[in-house]
């Protein structure tokens, strides 16, 4: 569907909102736990240019995963930082997911026939974006790899022990995602667990 140019306004609306949403929830978890950081940043807002990232915005456009621009918190704020920074990391993708149910909600309901993609109206596209950009940024968010949310929640699950050894992979992270999208091996993983996702949350599969 994203290698159609004529769904490109499509998409560009979906991922701004799907970002939008996805950074805000990690403000606003973080903010409730006591951490003023992302408010103090100008991140506690539903405004976009606040938290789009013109990088991970033109992988996802490109490649169909990508990131925004991560909020800053500052641990030592939080009551327990090891549990609350899980909470936070979670947040994003847990996001991302009630949206994709929101928007399947037509789907689920048969207003609207998920595979009826040749007679689709404007609507129709862009949920089915909706639905693609939101099962996307949940799932290649999950994945354990720094700076990526998966790795912080693995990371409140491991024992301090392990938690330190597994952080030593930090400065790598960013160049194992990119060589993983660069090479499609991302796909080959994620694009299972997007489709049950989103025959979840509409009753029917779209990928």
């Amino acid at each position: 569907m994203f290698g159609d140019v004529s769904l490109l306004p499509y998409v560009v609306v979906a991922l701004i909102v799907a970002a939008t949403v996805h950074e805000y929830a990690h403000a606003y978890v973080a903010d409730r736990l006591g951490d003023p950081t992302p408010r103090a940043q100008g991140r506690l807002t539903l405004n976009p240019l606040a938290h789009l990232d013109p990088v991970g915005a033109l992988l996802i456009l490109i490649f169909r995963f990508g990131w925004a621009k991560p909020v800053p918190i500052n641990p030592a704020n939080f009551t327990n930082w090891r549990r609350d920074t899980m909470l936070v990391a979670a947040a994003g993708p847990l996001a991302n997911i009630t949206l994709l149910f929101i928007v399947g909600i037509p789907y689920k309901l048969g207003l609207l026939d998920i595979g009826a993609t040749a007679a689709a109206m404007p609507l129709d596209h862009l949920l089915q974006v909706m639905l693609q950009i939101n099962a996307m940024l949940a799932v290649f968010n999950l994945i354990p790899i720094p700076p990526l949310d998966g790795s912080k929640i693995l990371m409140g699950l491991l024992p301090p022990a392990q938690a330190v050894t597994y952080a030593r992979l930090q400065p790598y992270g960013t160049w194992i995602l990119l060589l993983l999208v660069f090479t499609s091996a991302v796909s080959i993983v994620l694009v299972g667990p997007m489709q049950w996702l989103i025959e979840q949350a509409t009753g029917g599969g779209l990928m």
